[in-house]
């Protein structure tokens, strides 16, 4: 709105700066240029309008505060008004008005989420869902641990120490026998402390179907799943979670005891078990997508796991090979951590000509967003890569994967390099998107496998793009000379 020029003497700068002098000429005090009609005060009139006018400038303003005592003139009308016969300072008595939030702390509705998503999987609502049991043993002294988590935050200087970290702690809610192409596994069912996902892991050792007291190789059990839970725990309670040994049946139900501690072993006669660290891809492996090998390597490892191994000669043994043995901890981080929805218009980029890195950072994520804590704390419970335990032979072609889970303490003995199925069978016939290359099986024959893609290999230049990208991009460990020249571009 455009400021005409006042007769008031104060409006003398009006030229210069019209806001300022209507801001003195409102808010100032009373002027008596005319005796018989002076001006008066507009503060509270005015202290709407200012405070609509930091509202539209200054995002932490809100509505609420209307209801505060810092702007009088914001108040109700009625608010104001005396009634007859009252005390003329009864509003120096008034109660000052307070804003009480209705909705809880942060905290408090992630705790009733947890809850309410506990009864949707039918286990009881608890806000500490991963207390351990006495029982359980551990590599850190409970003593040193309950001393820690203690120290009152009084004690420690104001910022003198960064807060502590949050210790990972999975729980195994379930175990049963699952029987495979490549044989018998056992399939882990896993809760945790960081995500409200349920990871898995895929256990195989034929070993746990021994009676033998003194195995060749220890068995590959979860802690906190043979760990008693309450004292009113019944033995089928056990049995029905998977707290077995043997082989569960209308003849043999026998539950297994809490583990005493955490058996020390050498490799020095049997090789460390083989493990693979996977993340879940949806289109992989169960619509057959050949845009990657994830499909590929899932069976892949499990078909590798399940190989016999053979031992090095020693007459005291009396054996030359042993079944194989090791695990696939599977987490649920689809699309290297960015969600199956991001995944899928990374898809429609990189039909555009984009590459999975590029894709990824055009939609806000970073090129790979996955993490290994739980998977370390998987393994440690599996008694697999601590440093009381086994040491682990690790399935990858990732070498960041490798320093992620030595940082988390995991104890990594050799990396065992995964070529992928297209690449051992490449010829010199140029890459289609076509039928899919047959491995390890006759011509003819459908190679049987626990994906969409089963045992057999996929191809096609979107693959060789992907593995490509791997390679170049992310450093994994690929010969590259083994893929197309067509695809090189």
């Amino acid at each position: 709105m455009a400021l005409t020029q006042s007769r008031h003497p104060m409006t003398s700068h009006f030229d210069a700066d019209p806001d300022t002098a209507l801001l003195d000429l409102l808010t100032g005090p009373r002027v008596h240029a005319d005796k018989r009609a002076g001006l008066a005060r507009r503060d509270a009139a005015l202290d709407p309008l200012l405070l609509a006018a930091i509202a539209a400038s200054a995002s932490h303003t809100t509505r609420n505060h209307y209801q505060h005592d810092l702007f009088p003139g914001a108040r109700p009308l009625n608010e104001g008004l005396k009634r007859i016969g009252e005390d003329t300072n009864e509003h120096q008595d008034r109660k000052r008005l307070t804003y009480v939030s209705r909705q809880a702390p942060r905290r408090a509705r992630l705790q009733n989420q947890v809850i309410l998503e506990s009864k949707k999987n039918g286990i009881p609502g608890s806000l500490e869902p991963l207390k351990a049991a006495e029982n359980l043993p551990s590599p850190i002294s409970r003593k040193h641990l309950s001393s820690a988590v203690n120290v009152q935050m009084s004690e420690i200087p104001p910022q003198s120490h960064p807060p502590p970290t949050i210790l990972t702690e999975v729980k195994c809610m379930a175990r049963t026998r699952i029987p495979t192409p490549h044989g018998p596994a056992f399939l882990h069912l896993y809760h945790n402390n960081r995500d409200q996902k349920e990871h898995l892991a895929i256990v195989i050792d034929p070993a746990q179907y021994s009676d033998e007291e003194t195995p060749l190789a220890p068995a590959i059990r979860s802690r906190s799943l043979d760990a008693v839970w309450s004292e009113d725990e019944t033995e089928m309670d056990r049995i029905i979670r998977g707290a077995y040994v043997g082989k569960l049946s209308t003849t043999s139900q026998r539950a297994s005891h809490p583990p005493s501690s955490y058996q020390h072993f050498s490799t020095d006669a049997v090789p460390s078990p083989l493990v693979r660290i996977h993340s879940e891809c949806f289109t992989g492996e169960t619509v057959g997508s050949m845009r990657c090998d994830c499909g590929e390597q899932l069976d892949e490892a499990i078909r590798l796991i399940s190989q016999p191994i053979t031992l090095p000669h020693d007459p005291s043994v009396g054996l030359t090979t042993m079944p194989g043995r090791g695990a696939v901890v599977y987490l649920r981080q689809e699309g290297r951590g960015i969600g199956l929805l991001s995944k899928i218009r990374a898809y429609n980029l990189q039909d555009l000509g984009h590459d999975t890195v590029t894709a990824n950072l055009l939609l806000g994520h970073n090129a790979d967003e996955r993490s290994y804590e739980v998977a370390s704390a998987i393994l440690r419970d599996l008694g697999l890569g601590s440093e009381v335990g086994e040491g682990v032979r690790l399935l990858t072609n990732n070498p960041d994967k490798v320093l992620a889970l030595e940082k988390e303490g995991l104890r990594v003995v050799e990396r065992v390099p995964m070529v992928p199925r297209s690449w051992k069978n490449r010829s010199a016939a140029p890459l289609t998107d076509g039928p899919i290359v047959t491995y390890g099986s006759s011509e003819g024959e459908k190679a049987v496998g626990v994906t969409m893609l089963g045992g057999e290999a996929a191809q096609g230049e979107d693959l060789d793009k992907y593995l490509r990208t791997k390679v170049l991009r992310m450093g994994h460990m690929l010969p590259l000379h083994l893929v197309g020249t067509n695809s090189l571009t």
